[in-house]
């Protein structure tokens, strides 16, 4: 190897290492990895940013952006409000809001259709008395599922798609990956709904409609006892409603720093603060009967909304949020001292420590109090995807029609070719502010920045992987030890290695790694690379083994209860489907003659 091959593998190798430990966010880590190529002579200094104007960058801030437009518009949920007469059985509820999802995340970030999604989820479930994680598993799996149908349907399928047009002049289509994406998502699709959801470990699947078990919803607050509190001398025991089971005292803070717990013989005292579960509408109902005060970790100067304009508003903190690692001080910089926490659940177990002592996590469900003009601006700035129970967009005009028909002239004009997607997805981003459908705020907050960054950055980075020469060394080599196989085992094994990278870094790093690697390995054999960029697409898409491996599985951990360990139970069968489903689709539909 020579010395800039042995460099770039160094840095790349140190990257992902980076990527699975976790400890930085990828944009930086990626950012780091571009400064390293730059400082070590493997990428000029004038060509370093050029990928910040890559069309797949643009393009994949663009669908961001439309998605938020569609949310806005009502698209996504009108459908969904038209299916909740389908939840009738356990069976026909994972299909019918699977369904809606697999279809919405075709043409749409799979990330936003699956928020959307999430409050008709934890509704339908509450209403039909059913376990949030019957249902929450298999919508996250279905919205992965989705997104291998399009170009648009996740960035995997941009980048493989840009990187083909780098290598032949020609990027695949819009629907060039439907071919093996939908029978792929059919597939996966009947799987979740008939077998994959019984696989979930039968205590997620059990109906908790009691407050002594954690689950989403069911929040960690605090309430203090003011000086004409009729509690005041009284016992826990003898305070009503407790007994009910859906409002429970788990410990007592008073001045103290951290809650002990506490007898139901234990005196309530002035000032004390009352350690409480509850879900928000038991606990209105518990505070105003007892005459309680609601403590939130707001400061002395935290600026109280007006009552026409207070909300509790729900949302789970994305795995890229800036709330990780950090605790209540942190929001309330954020905000300007405008929202406080007042609840906190966290992946399905018991919170024992005050609220002011939290370190937040991603997948933990917070319940804040802010005011209802503030509060979507807040949620983008802490990165926090909303669930329920929130006065969030109420009144917005519902422009479904014009939404739609925007966003299909945009797919029309970049599939006649009379414009480019990117160019025709952002004339749909600027009808869409000037329709009024989008302000100019949202055009910024609804951008997924970090992932923006990480593209923009690995992009000069895989360039360089390839440039150096590393990449057709790699697949040489990988082609001398697969020697005899035959070609449709090596892209098995592609595809595979492709998969478990996916599961533990971001899969838009992943694309952006492997697909070079693709190309390098068709070239060696002297075969068509488009099955093996096609293996990497799907295969990038394919995080179904960990909670980390994508935002999707992330966002519902949290709400549904669900530990690390539960993903690969249904992800593993689920991959290995996929496998034996796409590798055979892949080489008819692409064959290795070009």
């Amino acid at each position: 190897m020579s010395n800039s091959q042995l460099l770039i593998s160094g840095i790349l190798l140190l990257t992902l290492l980076a990527f699975v430990w976790g400890r930085w966010r990828y944009d930086l880590v990626a950012m780091f990895a571009l400064m390293s190529t730059v400082v070590a002579g493997l990428v000029e200094p004038g060509e370093a940013f050029e990928g910040f104007g890559h069309p797949a960058v643009i393009t994949v801030a663009a669908v961001l952006i439309i998605s938020s437009a569609l949310r806005n518009a009502g698209v996504v949920d009108e459908v969904a409000s038209r299916i909740s007469h389908l939840t009738e059985t356990p069976i026909l509820h994972i299909a019918a809001l699977t369904a809606v999802v697999t279809v919405a995340s075709a043409f749409m970030n799979n990330v936003g259709a699956l928020a959307l999604l999430l409050p008709i989820a934890l509704s339908t479930a509450h209403e039909r008395k059913r376990s949030p994680g019957l249902i929450l598993m298999p919508l996250a799996f279905g919205s992965l599922l989705g997104g291998m149908m399009t170009l648009i349907g996740t960035p995997p399928n941009i980048i493989v798609a840009s990187i083909r047009a780098q290598e032949s002049g020609e990027p695949f289509g819009m629907f060039d990956f439907a071919p093996v994406g939908l029978p792929i998502a059919i597939i996966g699709f009947a799987f979740i709904t008939l077998v994959g959801w019984r696989l979930i470990p039968r205590a997620r699947l059990e109906y908790q409609d009691d407050a002594s078990k954690l689950s989403a919803g069911v929040y960690l607050t605090e309430a203090q006892v003011p000086a004409e509190c009729p509690l005041v001398g009284s016992s826990l025991g003898e305070i009503d409603g407790l007994d009910e089971g859906t409002v429970e005292v788990i410990g007592v803070a008073g001045k103290r720093r951290f809650a002990r717990s506490v007898r139901a013989n234990y005196k309530i005292a002035e000032a004390d603060v009352l350690i409480v579960r509850a879900n928000p509408d038991d606990l209105k109902s518990f505070l105003d009967k007892h005459g309680l005060e609601l403590l939130s970790t707001a400061s002395p100067t935290f600026v109280q909304p007006s009552a026409d304009n207070e909300v509790m508003a729900e949302g789970v903190v994305r795995n890229d949020s800036p709330l990780i690692g950090r605790g209540v001080e942190f929001i309330r910089r954020q905000t300007g001292r405008t929202m406080a926490l007042v609840g906190l659940a966290r992946h399905g177990r018991p919170v024992t420590e005050r609220l002011r002592q939290q370190v937040f996590r991603a997948g933990d469900v917070l319940l804040l109090h802010a005011d209802t003009e503030l509060v979507d601006r807040q949620f983008g700035s802490l990165g926090l995807w909303p669930l329920m129970r929130r006065a969030i967009n109420l009144n917005r005009t519902r422009k479904i029609a014009l939404a739609s028909g925007i966003f299909a002239v945009a797919i029309g004009l970049g599939i006649a070719g009379v414009v480019s997607l990117p160019v025709a997805f952002v004339c749909a981003v600027g009808a869409y502010v000037f329709t009024g459908i989008l302000s100019t705020r949202e055009i910024y907050d609804d951008i997924d920045w970090p992932v923006i960054v990480l593209l923009a950055a690995m992009i000069p980075v895989g360039n360089a992987l390839t440039t150096s020469g590393t990449t057709q060394l790699v697949a040489d080599n990988l082609i001398r030890v697969t020697e005899g196989l035959s070609i449709p085992i090596i892209i098995t094994l592609l595809l595979v290695v492709t998969m478990l990278l996916s599961d533990v870094i971001n899969n838009a790093a992943t694309a952006l790694v492997m697909a070079p690697l693709g190309i390098a390995m068709a070239n060696a054999l002297e075969v068509s690379a488009d099955p093996f960029l096609m293996a990497v697409a799907v295969g990038a898409s394919c995080a179904f083994l960990t909670p980390i491996g994508h935002q999707c599985n992330t966002l519902v951990m949290g709400p549904g209860g669900y530990k690390f360990s539960d993903y690969w139970r249904m992800g593993l069968p689920l991959e290995i489907l996929i496998t034996a489903v796409s590798v055979p689709t892949i080489l008819w539909m692409w064959p290795l003659n070009g």
